[in-house]
């Protein structure tokens, strides 16, 4: 029985024959070149659809196994880290760069996440977010680690999830003044996961331990 093929990035479809898969599109933002570059592939292999995911790539979907590997060598693109226990993805809205509304740049800020954290292998599967505004656009609050721009500096929230068990994030430090401190942050609560020892999402760990003893124990922090 045909199965996912993680190391081409190829997720198995519900004919369970053909394959989709979604090149790795950093925030959603790219140039009219890459978007032809898919166009033309997609219009070589005569793949069934293009969707755009929640995850802001752009998917092809109905592929043969057989031609996985032309596609990807033809996309000249790394896959997306749509399947595996990974930093999935990181969301990001268009906060002060492009959005009237923004308070913060969430699209700096956000691909600097992106470079260091996507697909970094974990005990489960994580989603980051990063919203210029308290509009929340890039959905902070059911992200695993989310960030959050206000008029303050960034709101970093941890324990989201929009799953099977659905549940909003708990909010780990506010007024954040710099992106470096915000790097920071992230990287202590990422490094305090991934030495738990557990292998669910990091809102259990939360839900379980309580966010004051969360935080106390991934940054060293009292309330």
């Amino acid at each position: 029985m045909k199965k996912d093929i993680q190391g081409k990035g190829a997720i198995l479809q519900r004919d369970r024959e053909t394959y989709a898969i979604a090149p790795h599109i950093p925030g959603g933002l790219t140039d009219t070149a890459t978007l032809r570059k898919i166009c033309d592939v997609a219009d070589k292999y005569r793949v069934q659809a293009l969707k755009i995911t929640s995850a802001q790539r752009i998917a092809l979907i109905g592929i043969q196994e057989e031609e996985l590997d032309n596609i990807w060598a033809d996309l000249e693109q790394k896959p997306g880290a749509a399947i595996g226990l990974c930093v999935r993805s990181v969301k990001i809205c268009p906060g002060v760069t492009y959005c009237k509304r923004g308070l913060q740049d969430s699209i700096s800020l956000g691909l600097r996440l992106d470079a260091i954290y996507h697909a970094m292998e974990l005990p489960n599967k994580m989603k980051m977010g990063v919203s210029g505004c308290i509009l929340s656009c890039a959905e902070v609050a059911v992200k695993d680690i989310g960030v959050m721009g206000t008029a303050k500096g960034w709101k970093i929230l941890v324990g989201g999830n929009c799953g099977a068990r659905p549940r909003l994030a708990d909010i780990l430090v506010e007024n954040v003044a710099t992106e470096e401190e915000v790097l920071d942050i992230v990287a202590k609560v990422v490094e305090y996961y991934r030495n738990s020892g557990r292998e669910v999402r990091i809102g259990r760990i939360v839900e379980e331990m309580g966010i004051d003893r969360f935080r106390e124990e991934a940054l060293g922090q009292m309330p």
